[in-house]
């Protein structure tokens, strides 16, 4: 689909990307940028591209399209060093978890003639790092558009399809509405699992071997979304932070809500609120975005060719 694809980033997202090109066949070369040269080596040990750099422009040089895969924090820089070195028509792409703030970071940098198109695969797993990419990790999950005004539709159309045959359903909206939809689908859960999960660990009065030996009672659901990468969701918190203070909000004044409930022993308002939330869970089984699998085999049951 293009004839070089340069992935500026290697971690999660970059490393599965780089999976499912290469199964897919959809780039002629693929290259392969990230500052560290130690997770460089590791890239280039698991086979993930034709050509690996520490330079990200290099990478970008002559790519007709280039995908920036790093924490939000760091777009602007990285819109910055690639700029000189984009060749007339190429498309540049994100993969970032809050748009408004990439575009303000990275749209100033892009030069005319360039097709600058923020994106973001709804993809993940707690896992971080080259290792931890898998080719099936778009299959049937969403990525979100957020063209800016002027867009050209063919750049558009041929980004999305690049998308659909990695395996995702293709939406767009503004970004604003993407921040605000992302942080209570996203953001917030993780927020609310890292606040438990340090709470627990806080608590002087259960000890830290008790914590862990019961956790499958409920604590060990939390404790996958608060294994995430700590840098990504600093940077989320900091760039999306209007969206994740209005839901913080929402969420104070509801659990406020069922605290009186279970102060004032209201069982039928708690009954109510527990029935309404379990037909949600049956939703997202049914929209296919989950499996009915109960604990935590769903990797090797879902994804049963990783690696």
């Amino acid at each position: 689909m293009y004839d070089r694809i340069a992935l500026v980033g290697i971690g999660l997202i970059g490393s599965s990307l780089a999976r499912v090109i290469r199964r897919e066949r959809l780039a002629g070369e693929i290259v392969i940028s990230t500052r560290s040269a130690a997770t460089l080596k590791r890239a280039e040990e698991l086979g993930l591209g034709d050509t690996y750099t520490t330079d990200a422009a290099e990478a970008a040089r002559g790519a007709d399209l280039v995908i920036v895969s790093v924490p939000v924090g760091a777009s602007g820089a990285v819109a910055a060093e690639i700029a000189p070195a984009l060749k007339p028509g190429a498309t540049v792409t994100d993969v970032g978890s809050t748009k408004r703030s990439v575009i303000e970071q990275m749209g100033p940098h892009m030069p005319a003639g360039v097709h600058f198109i923020p994106g973001h695969p709804l993809a993940g797993t707690e896992k971080s790092g080259p290792d931890a990419g898998f080719a099936d990790l778009f299959e049937n999950r969403w990525c979100i558009f957020t063209p800016l005004p002027g867009t050209d539709p063919q750049a558009l159309e041929r980004l999305s399809d690049f998308w659909r045959r990695c395996g995702s359903n293709i939406d767009t909206m503004d970004a604003e509405h993407h921040d605000m939809v992302l942080a209570i689908v996203s953001h917030l859960p993780h927020i609310i699992a890292y606040n438990i999960v340090g709470t627990a660990d806080d608590l002087e009065t259960v000890t830290k071997s008790e914590v862990i030996k019961y956790s499958a009672s409920g604590f060990r659901d939390f404790t996958r979304l608060a294994a995430s990468d700590p840098t990504m969701w600093r940077d989320v918190c900091l760039h999306n932070k209007d969206a994740i203070l209005e839901m913080l909000a929402r969420f104070s004044e509801d659990l406020a809500s069922l605290q009186r409930a279970i102060r004032w022993g209201d069982g039928e308002k708690l009954f109510d609120m527990f029935t309404r939330t379990r037909a949600i869970r049956r939703s997202i089984i049914e929209a296919g975005q989950e499996i009915d699998v109960p604990d935590f085999g769903r990797q090797a049951v879902e994804h049963p060719h990783k690696g």
